[in-house]
């Protein structure tokens, strides 16, 4: 998790997410170099900056005649940048919420990137599990009526099961942020592509 203005943009530098795809496997400047197209110095000036900044590690030093080669890896086998590395403009979900607006759905996916990579880097400092819990599914609604009646009676099913369980008395409890999401699917080049015929046959 990315949370420091100067290390997104690092990362976001096209020769830069090159070389850490690269080090996914450690390797040197040598070797990295060859395989994204830069000379060695070119090389060793991307990957000092990629240090500097926490996204890449020295795991090895190996002696070559008079010269030592340095083994770097990437620290994480993928990335995401954390919108408090822009923490100026990351959207803010308590203003103005709104159910029906996807610029509220933004801002609370924006702040669960947020908070659960503030947790992953805390439970990982403390060696510790962290307790989560997902769902991801697919509904092929047959008409936007359908889809109205099944977001309220989500709503109204996880406002009974909240009251359920929510125990504001608890002493000894741990508030957890629950957030659900619907909205329609991207279109796969094969949707898009039957689509298309579908249009096509229309006409």
């Amino acid at each position: 998790m990315i949370d420091q203005a100067a290390a997104a943009e690092i990362s976001l530098d096209p020769v830069r997410a090159r070389l850490l795809a690269a080090l996914a496997e450690p390797g040197s400047a040598s070797s990295v170099a060859e395989q994204v197209g830069l000379t060695r110095q070119k090389a060793n000036y991307h990957l000092r900056a990629l240090e500097e900044h926490g996204l890449v590690e020295l795991v090895e030093e190996r002696r070559k005649g008079n010269v030592t080669e340095r083994l770097f890896q990437a620290t994480a086998a993928s990335y995401v940048i954390s919108p408090a590395a822009f923490a100026a403009l990351a959207p803010d979900p308590d203003r103005a919420p709104d159910q029906l607006s996807a610029h509220w759905l933004v801002a609370l996916a924006a702040r669960l990137v947020r908070e659960v990579g503030e947790l992953i880097a805390g439970a990982t400092a403390a060696r510790q599990p962290l307790a989560t819990y997902a769902i991801d599914s697919e509904i092929l609604f047959a008409s936007a009526a359908d889809r109205s009646a099944f977001a309220d009676e989500l709503g109204e099913s996880v406002k009974n099961l909240v009251s359920r369980y929510h125990d504001e008395n608890a002493s000894n409890g741990r508030r957890h942020r629950l957030v659900v999401a619907l909205h329609p699917s991207l279109k796969t080049p094969s949707a898009q592509a039957k689509s298309s015929d579908n249009r096509h046959e229309e006409s």
